[in-house]
């Protein structure tokens, strides 16, 4: 049973695309050339694609059949080095289903915190979130588009989290969360709202002060207004002071 047990392990893949790329088979390492990480990369952040897609995505400034000459290689060499990982048909490929790929663990975890009801809202989430950089030093125009679409979902699941954990009555996890959501886009009023609760929450006036001041400086800045009357109210009291 033991050795069945390790067999089956060592021939499920992990791919980590969130702060910076690597390959496992089962707890090993694998090394991988830059032109097949990318193609591994796309179908873990696509899913099944067809062939003709996958070619012009990651070739973009080639030819149709360079592209495509260089897709049937990049395909033979990992199915040579990484035997059972892709799973190819005549006209898509896929990631085999057993590959575990972070980015999606992390979304489904998510899906299951957001139909949470219970008090016992997860540390780990908000860990599996907090430094989610997907695939830095990557600057392709199709990996920037994830990148982006992707600091958008982590900014919606850290609100959701800082709302959560102040009604929870657990304060430094929601100011953990909201100042996380205020760096990814600190022009977010919704964010920054978040992030005075949290610091009045635990009894933090300077900070809240601090953190409203700077707020409403960068908007002059950026757009020549003020944060919206709901935000201001949450520290008129120490304005006034």
């Amino acid at each position: 049973m033991g050795v069945t047990t390790a067999m089956a392990t060592d021939r499920i893949w992990k791919l980590q695309l969130l702060g910076g790329w690597q390959l496992h088979r089962g707890d090993q390492p694998v090394t991988v050339a830059l032109r097949q990480q990318r193609l591994i990369a796309a179908l873990a952040l696509y899913g099944r694609q067809p062939r003709t897609f996958l070619a012009g995505l990651l070739w973009p400034d080639r030819p149709e059949h360079q592209a495509f000459g260089n897709l049937r290689e990049s395909v033979f060499v990992v199915n040579r080095n990484l035997p059972k990982l892709l799973v190819p048909t005549l006209h898509s490929l896929d990631l085999a289903e057993r590959a575990r790929i972070d980015v999606r663990d992390i979304r489904a975890q998510a899906s299951r915190v957001e139909e949470q009801t219970g008090p016992d809202l997860p540390q780990s989430m908000l860990d599996s979130v907090l430094e989610a950089e997907l695939l830095p030093g990557w600057y392709e125009d199709w990996v920037i588009a994830e990148q982006e679409r992707w600091q958008r979902w982590r900014l919606s699941v850290l609100e959701r989290l800082a709302r959560q954990f102040l009604l929870q009555g657990k304060i430094e996890p929601a100011v953990e969360a909201a100042r996380a959501a205020t760096t990814i886009d600190p022009l977010r009023e919704s964010a920054q709202r978040l992030l005075l609760q949290g610091y009045l929450a635990e009894g933090n006036q300077a900070e809240a002060l601090r953190a409203y001041q700077s707020f409403r400086i960068k908007l002059r800045q950026e757009f020549g207004v003020d944060p919206s009357p709901t935000t201001a109210d949450l520290v008129s009291s120490l304005l006034m002071d």
